[in-house]
């Protein structure tokens, strides 16, 4: 494998991608391999089969390793679920004003790095912004003069049990020497929106199969983060429960419903599944869907309302994950519900601009920029 080119695995709620790339011309990526393979998931902070989850990582790296020679290094990505973000404020007091250094940032990060647990291992640490003795805010404080340094210090943990399974899972490839853990929280909040942007606090919605993920963005870091076990695949259970129809036929009838669609109140939508025809009103499935989302929309200003740092209230929420685009009007009903502006964000690349690509092309920018350091 070229010296320019990294191995990345995205593990999201209901699939695994395990990719190759590159970096293209206009900040663009050239795709070396590229696999995919469902799994099990993970809910409530546990992968839902241990061994299912293994295979799974294992096929995906194995595929890679014969389409690909000379990989040595992963970097995997963290989902939200089994990460923890500790948020603190940290000053720096100088004994008289100088030019703030690299040693000065790295120095404040340590001195409140949290204590080391058995149970959480930190796979990331950043400063979100800092803050000079003149009240200036500031997202890269080296050369500027002051006699303090204060800063909004991130630390994202990942929850040690995932790690383990996901390192001996790589036990198995002797050919990979180091596995390095990147939270796709951050690396999304990092690549989606352009420095100026996250100046201020954004709002991302990551909405998953299984699993979803609410952050603040800010400068160079989270400010909050909270994952959830709810995401398309409930409202499709849901509406299994609500019509007793099979898992398959509901999942159906939720890609073929329009939200913003208006149809004759006599219109249906009709599923064969093993032989036997389901049909049920467009009307009273495209009810029932509104109903799912409406939850999904109750744990979104849950998050809202539980992030006090600022207020965020008339902020946008932008949302992306692979599940974005399987219902159809999910953005309208969702900015109806909450009142609120709602845009899909996704990568700005040709090719891949759809948002179930934003978690997979936010690690790879991710490690593309470690291996540049």
């Amino acid at each position: 494998m070229r010296s320019n080119s990294v191995a990345v695995l995205d593990i999201r709620s209901s699939e695994i991608c395990a990719l190759v790339g590159e970096r293209g011309v206009n900040n663009t990526f050239i795709i070396k391999s590229k696999y995919v393979c469902a799994y099990d998931g993970y809910a409530e902070e546990e992968l839902i089969d241990v061994r299912n989850f293994t295979e799974a990582v294992c096929n995906a790296v194995k595929s890679t390793l014969s389409a690909m020679n000379g990989i040595k290094t992963f970097y995997v990505g963290v989902p939200g679920e089994f990460l923890k973000l500790r948020c603190l404020d940290k000053v720096l007091s100088f004994k008289s004003a100088k030019r703030i250094s690299s040693a000065d940032c790295s120095l404040l990060l340590d001195s409140c790095r949290p204590e080391k647990n058995e149970k959480w291992i930190t796979v990331k640490s950043t400063c979100a912004y800092y803050v000079l003795s003149d009240k200036r805010k500031v997202i890269d404080p080296i050369g500027s003069v002051s006699d303090s340094l204060q800063g909004k210090c991130c630390f994202f943990e990942c929850k040690t049990a995932f790690a383990d399974c996901v390192l001996n899972a790589f036990k198995n490839f002797k050919e990979i020497t180091s596995v390095n853990l990147i939270p796709s929280n951050y690396a999304e909040g990092m690549y989606l929106f352009e420095p100026d942007c996250r100046d201020e606090c954004v709002v991302l919605f990551d909405m998953g199969y299984i699993s979803s993920t609410y952050s603040v963005v800010c400068g160079n870091g989270l400010l909050y983060s909270e994952s959830f076990s709810l995401g398309t695949g409930h409202i499709a259970l849901y509406i299994s429960s609500k019509l007793d129809v099979p898992f398959e036929v509901a999942s159906t009838f939720l890609s073929q419903i329009n939200l913003n669609a208006k149809e004759k109140l006599t219109s249906n939508e009709e599923c064969v599944f093993e032989g036997q025809t389901y049909t049920f009103s467009t009307a009273e499935l495209r009810d029932i869907i509104r109903e799912g989302l409406d939850g999904m929309c109750e744990t979104i200003e849950e998050c809202r309302r539980n992030f006090v740092g600022r207020n965020i209230d008339s902020k946008p929420l932008f949302i992306t994950g692979d599940e974005v685009k399987t219902i159809r009007g999910t953005a309208d009903h969702i900015s109806s519900r909450l009142e609120k502006t709602v845009e899909i964000i996704a990568p700005k690349v040709p090719y891949y601009d759809k948002p179930q690509f934003s978690s997979v092309l936010s690690l790879l920018d991710a490690a593309l920029r470690d291996i540049n350091k």
